[in-house]
């Protein structure tokens, strides 16, 4: 199995789990782990509290309505540099279950992790659902793990079986409505990856590089075949310097890249000084869209959940360097997006 982290990266090589947090992680208090799912009046009995808008979506198509989830970083928020107000942190510390997506993603919420499961609370990274070879190292963090696993559809289908295992044990009335509504949205996460597959092999090889504001994309890369370069690295923390934007420049004049990419949660300084450079040195490159990488689109379009924000991304990327994708995506509820 994978191993959740909820280490800051500043500190990746000096810190690792307490052993509170480990418990917590695998377990829940007497009380919590019976608790029925819903009041007499009908209220949602668990409160589980989510990071992300990618784990959120994931836990509430699975959670029906039988659960309350509390969301706590909105649309348009960096997770790498996300902290946690005192209100997080109640949030946190009171809720039935606590899922978050771990591999270091959060390290902000450390601390209150750790005092939800001293407190009994069930704590669940969805990526420790993920075997080791699945999760990417990265070098830049001396091999800790990169935690953008949702960019990769089927790994993040296979993070589901947490979450109904999770939910199972706090509320065993729901636990095969909880297996039937994992399996239909597996179903559903099928058909995307399917979709990501085909429109970003219709691109032509030569125009297949995928050049992104920081490197969220190495799981995109990886299945669906795209090679991927970024101005930052694995976290927006970090800073690129002078030789970094030259260097990308030269590649992108190298190469011949038509499109660039600016990111919906990172800002695109970095990406306007590449353009610039690049024009500088007689090449013609162009954004070629906003995709979204750490956050989801906003609450009720169709762009703010899991399977909407992937339907972009690849749609937008197969468009922009020359492939063959439907102007409104996957399931045809994009804004059209330009050629």
């Amino acid at each position: 199995m994978g191993r959740p982290d909820v280490t800051p990266v500043p500190a990746v090589a000096a810190l690792a789990f307490s052993a509170v947090l480990l418990s917590g992680l695998t377990g829940c208090s007497e009380g919590a782990a019976r608790r029925p799912s819903s009041s007499p009046s009908g209220d949602p009995g668990l409160t589980v509290v989510v990071t992300t808008g990618m784990v959120a979506d994931l836990v509430r198509n699975v959670c029906g309505e039988h659960a309350r989830v509390v969301q706590l970083m909105s649309s348009g928020v960096d997770p790498h540099l996300y902290k946690p107000t005192t209100s997080d942190i109640t949030q946190v510390t009171s809720a039935d279950l606590v899922v978050y997506n771990g591999l270091m993603l959060e390290g902000g919420l450390q601390s209150a992790l750790e005092r939800a499961a001293q407190r009994g609370r069930r704590v669940v990274a969805v990526a420790s659902g993920l075997p080791d070879d699945r999760i990417r190292r990265s070098e830049q963090l001396e091999g800790h793990p990169d935690p953008h696993v949702w960019m990769d559809v089927r790994a993040w289908s296979d993070c589901l079986d947490v979450i109904v295992e999770a939910l199972s044990e706090l509320d065993p009335p729901h636990a095969a409505e909880f297996r039937a509504n994992a399996e239909r949205y597996r179903g559903e996460l099928k058909q995307l990856d399917d979709y990501c597959r085909r429109v970003i092999a219709s691109i032509p090889e030569s125009q297949r590089w995928l050049v992104t504001a920081h490197d969220a994309f190495e799981y995109f890369s990886r299945a669906y075949g795209i090679p991927v370069r970024s101005v930052q690295g694995i976290t927006t923390e970090s800073e690129p310097g002078v030789e970094d934007i030259n260097a990308l420049v030269a590649f992108l004049r190298e190469r011949r890249i038509p499109a660039l990419f600016v990111e919906s949660s990172v800002s695109d300084r970095n990406l306007q000084a590449v353009i610039e450079g690049a024009r500088r040195g007689g090449a013609e490159v162009a954004i070629g869209g906003r995709l979204f990488s750490d956050a989801m689109g906003q609450p009720g379009e169709y762009e703010g959940t899991y399977i909407g924000m992937l339907d972009h991304n690849a749609t937008v990327i197969s468009r922009a360097l020359g492939g063959e994708a439907p102007p409104r995506g996957l399931h045809g509820r994009l804004a059209e997006t330009p050629r």
